[in-house]
Parts: C-alpha cells; structure tokens; sequence
C-alpha cells in the first residue's frame, strides 16, 4: 500500500491546528469576564457639572485607573435636573462595565424622594461597584459677612429673618438639605436660592450676590485657602484633618449633621460580577497608593473601602434615612 507522506503530514498539521483552536477556545471560555476587563476605554460619568466633588474625585480615581488598566478612563460631565440626567443615561447604558456612574449620597439617596416621579429606580436599576471617599460639607460665607463663626451665625439670623441667602446646587440638592435642617432645627429663616450646580452659587457668595452656600469640602477648598471665601463649620462628626481650624457644627451649637456624605462608582444593575469584583478590587488597591490619599487629603475627602455588597446595604440605610429628612423638611420637584 502506498501511503502520500505529504498527506499525512498535512493532515497531521491540520489536527494540530484544530487542537490548538480548541484549546485556546476552552481557556477563553475559561477565563473569567473580570480578567479581561477592560479591553476598551472606559467612561465615568459625573451627573454634575464640573468643579464639584464629584467631578474632582472621579478625575483622580479615573487617572489612576486609566494607568493601571492601560486603557483611557474619560471623565464626562452630564448635568441637569439634579443629577437625573446622567444618572439616568449610566442606568440606560449596556451593563459591561464600560459606562460607570461616578454617585454620592445627594442624587443616588435622596433624589427618589424629591422628584415626584423619576425615569430609573435609584437601587435596582445599580450595582454598586466601590465608594471613594467620604467627604464632609461646609457652610462658607463671603468674607464681608459680619458673622465669623458657626456660634454666631443662628442668632444673627433670627436677628435678621429672611435677609440671609444661602445658595446650593439646586432645589433637593444636599447642600439645599442641609440649610433646611439648619432652619428645623434651630428655628431660622434662612432663604434658599438655587442653582443650576454649585459652581454658579459658590461663584455668587465670592463676590457678595448671596452671603454663604453650603458645599462639598473638596469644591471649595482652594477659595478658603485663597481667603476669597470664610468657612464657618463642617459637617461631621470631628473637624476636617486639612481644616483644622475649622469647628464642626455640633461644636458650634447646631445639631443634626453629624453627616460626612459618601461619594462611589455605580454600574448599570446586570454587570458581571467578576468585572465588579476586578473594579471594586483595582479601586481598593489605588484608595491604599500614596498619590491618591495625599490628593484626597488635600480636597479634604477621606479615603473609603468597602466591598459591593457593603456599598449596597449602606446605599439602601441612606435612602431610607434621606427620605425622613426630605419629608420633614417638605422639600418636593415636581
């Protein structure tokens, strides 16, 4: 029998290469979606505008992570309507971990209770992935403004009612919250002038259109270290370790926040697990690295670790807690 050597030579080549095809399939298949990931560029999304914590944490989570993945994180900004538009576009997104929604307690906590009706649920339609930081408010005046502490302040405004503006990021924002607690609490008549973000009303109190506004530390810390703006108190349990100078509110008299706000990335509900893990794992390592807590540090925010299923059950305490607080306070959007 004659037998074409070249045949089976290529034949044995071609069985060689099936087998290998087959072994690099089962190895992909093997592989877990977290591994791989990302493969791509990778977008968080700030649903305020820029200038505020959020956007200056997102920016220093998203170069790290953009070294580290070796793929470009991209910090984009979409703004309106308290930070329902892009919350809503994050929850409309495909759910593969590319579209992340950089979240804090403001618009993922107490929205679903100031808007009469929203287009996502602020719970189901997330998976939590990893907090950041938690960052501790401040009420800061214009430096013409004759009160120069928190201790101060509550009777020159009952000695003055509905003449002191403070201004926020808009109507149900944290920050309007916040000076309506003031007012239950102490019996005030502060007035509330909303903004279309906190920008514009950090930018009214500098030059005296309004007298104080309360904010994320991070967003107006470089104006107190500039003296274009005098910070009266934080929030929070302690004083601010970059503000020390600076009493917390319970210091001064006025109770009820004992608050330092949470800020996190968020996902569209139906990510993988295994790329939440591998995110929530990278992030964890990078909220350990010396560049990123002497950057925090200086904003004032202070680190935060917490695994998914941790986030998750903090998110849904925070929602129930806001929820309290927005119906005493009568605050409501329609």
């Amino acid at each position: 029998m004659l037998v074409n050597h070249r045949f089976v030579g290529a034949l044995a080549l071609g069985f060689a290469a099936l087998a290998a095809t087959g072994n690099a399939a089962a190895q992909a298949a093997s592989t877990s979606p977290g591994q791989a990931f990302p493969t791509k560029p990778v977008k968080i999304v700030v649903p305020q505008t820029p200038g505020g914590a959020s956007d200056a944490l997102a920016r220093i989570i998203g170069q790290k992570l953009s070294e580290r993945w070796g793929q470009p994180v991209v910090v984009e900004n979409r703004a309106g309507a308290g930070g329902n538009v892009g919350t809503d576009f994050v929850a409309k997104s495909p759910a593969d971990g590319y579209t992340l929604l950089m979240s804090y307690v403001g618009t993922q906590a107490i929205n679903g209770s100031i808007y009469k009706s929203l287009t996502y649920e602020p719970y189901k339609d997330f998976a939590p992935v990893a907090t950041l930081a938690t960052v501790p408010f401040a009420l800061v005046v214009n430096q013409n403004f004759p009160v120069k502490t928190a201790g101060e302040l509550v009777p020159y405004v009952k000695a003055h009612p509905g003449t002191v503006n403070f201004g926020s990021a808009g109507n149900g924002s944290l920050n309007h919250l916040l000076g309506e607690m003031v007012n239950m609490n102490q019996g005030t008549k502060l007035v509330h002038v909303p903004y279309k973000g906190a920008a514009g009303a950090l930018t009214d109190t500098i030059s005296g259109q309004i007298q104080m506004t309360f904010t994320s530390l991070p967003s107006v810390a470089g104006h107190i270290r500039g003296d274009k703006l005098r910070a009266l108190a934080v929030t929070g349990d302690k004083r601010s370790a970059t503000f020390p100078n600076v009493a917390t509110f319970a210091e001064s008299g006025i109770g009820g926040l004992e608050l330092s706000p949470w800020f996190g990335l968020l996902a569209p509900a139906g990510t993988p697990p295994a790329i939440v893990k591998k995110m929530n794992s990278d992030i964890g390592e990078l909220l350990r690295d010396k560049d990123v807590l002497e950057k925090f540090a200086g904003l004032g925010a202070d680190p935060y670790i917490t695994q998914p299923e941790q986030f998750g059950r903090i998110l849904q305490d925070d929602i129930q807690k806001w929820a309290r607080v927005v119906k005493a306070s009568g605050a409501r959007i329609d």
